[in-house]
């Protein structure tokens, strides 16, 4: 549907105070699911990440790669093993994260911004030992739990007017690499740059009261209220890791965390700069 130029002038007439008060704040968005694969969805997105920074909003992106790491290991004939629903990573398959992310991911989603008029640098959580991890797990090879965060290096990219982009990979001081959950390195991220707000972009609207009702949508959330839905089994599988990031990121000092569903075109500016929002917000 086409808009008039009157309804156009509404829109952004709406949009103002939210463009006043993300103006000079920073943003930090994890990305990654479905809205990853999508090649039209990737490129809406980065779209949509350029709107904001032309907007002056300091955005900081963070990304995974799962899929593209399982496929690139299935060319090379290696087999994939899941332990509690994280990733078996040998020496070799750390070899081949390092690859993915750092370079293939993260490098083309530079080149998408920047096609798309944005100005964005990519860095891993290697450069500048940036995310410092050590094992999590023996049985997880190398799986990092992050034990520090610099972020001077994204800082300074800020500074300089830069978009960074940024891959879930860590290392220690005797040069391993590690593989690290993106939505941990997002909170963790964010809480340490005091970030205004950090967007997670997932496969499900937000948190639901009945996962099989799409209807049953909780638009906002304390993190109290995010402990006693975990407890009585509300919030349960593959979402219990998303939302104690999302406290955790409250707790580091992210003012506020929104979980919202990334196949939905603009997702992200429907949840920054409307009054309606479009997933469930978590705040203290």
């Amino acid at each position: 549907m086409e808009l008039t130029n009157a309804q156009r002038a509404r829109v952004l007439v709406q949009a103002l105070p939210y463009i006043q008060k993300y103006n000079n704040k920073i943003v930090v968005v994890k990305y990654g699911g479905n809205a990853m694969t999508d090649e039209k969805l990737k490129k809406s997105v980065m779209k949509d990440i350029v709107l904001m920074w032309l907007i002056g909003i300091k955005v900081v992106l963070v990304h995974g790669g799962g899929p593209e790491i399982t496929e690139m290991l299935d060319k090379l004939g290696k087999e994939t093993q899941f332990v509690d629903g994280l990733r078996v990573t040998d020496k070799e398959t750390a070899d081949v994260v390092q690859m993915v992310l750092s370079g293939k991911i993260n490098k083309g989603l530079v080149n998408l911004i920047e096609s798309k008029g944005g100005k964005a640098m990519g860095i891993c959580g290697t450069d500048g030992h940036m995310i410092e991890a050590k094992q999590m797990d023996e049985r997880l090879g190398y799986v990092g739990e992050i034990t520090k965060v610099n972020t001077q290096p994204i800082s300074d990219l800020l500074e300089k007017g830069y978009i960074p982009v940024v891959s879930s990979v860590g290392c220690d001081n005797d040069g391993n690499i590690y593989n690290i959950n993106a939505d941990t390195a997002a909170a963790k991220i964010a809480g340490m740059l005091g970030a205004e707000s950090l967007i997670s972009m997932t496969n499900i609207s937000g948190i639901l009261k009945d996962k099989d009702d799409p209807k049953s949508l909780i638009p906002k959330l304390t993190t109290k209220e995010a402990a006693k839905l975990m407890e009585e089994g509300i919030i349960a599988g593959g979402m219990i890791p998303k939302v104690e990031c999302c406290v955790n990121a409250i707790n580091w000092g992210v003012r506020k965390v929104f979980v919202i569903d990334g196949t939905i075109k603009h997702s992200i500016l429907i949840e920054t700069l409307t009054d309606e929002g479009i997933g469930t917000m978590f705040v203290k």
